[in-house]
């Protein structure tokens, strides 16, 4: 088991920037996935970035160049910086991680419990 802590949320103005911190505890075997998703308000949860414990990265096209995935894997925390914030980015967003079992197989994912990001014009 795995489980996620995050924190960062609120609320900022246009143009604005925030920074989520995610926190893993428990099994986190390497190696594995971490990344953000986030769901706004009548839509489906959609990526916004992911990072592999190597450091290869991900991101959405909606957020390319305006936020930057990060994560210490001594730690096992996972952030994310979000800079030239519009209201389109306002969602819950949710730290998730992808894991291996023992052994390597299966993978499990996991959820936290979600942040509020709301963005004001």
């Amino acid at each position: 088991q795995v489980q996620l802590v995050e924190s960062g949320g609120g609320l900022v103005q246009a143009g604005g920037s925030l920074r989520l911190s995610c926190a893993a505890s428990g099994s986190v075997f390497s190696p594995n996935i971490m990344g953000w998703y986030r769901q706004a308000p009548g839509k489906q949860r959609e990526l916004v970035a992911t990072i592999t414990s190597g450091g290869s990265t991900n991101y959405a096209d909606s957020v390319k160049g305006r936020f930057t995935i990060s994560r210490d894997n001594g730690k096992n925390t996972v952030a994310l910086q979000m800079n030239s914030l519009n209201p389109e980015d306002t969602a819950v967003y949710y730290c998730n991680a992808a894991v291996p079992a023992v052994g390597g197989s299966p993978w499990y994912r996991y959820w936290g419990q979600g942040t509020q990001v709301t963005v004001s014009s």
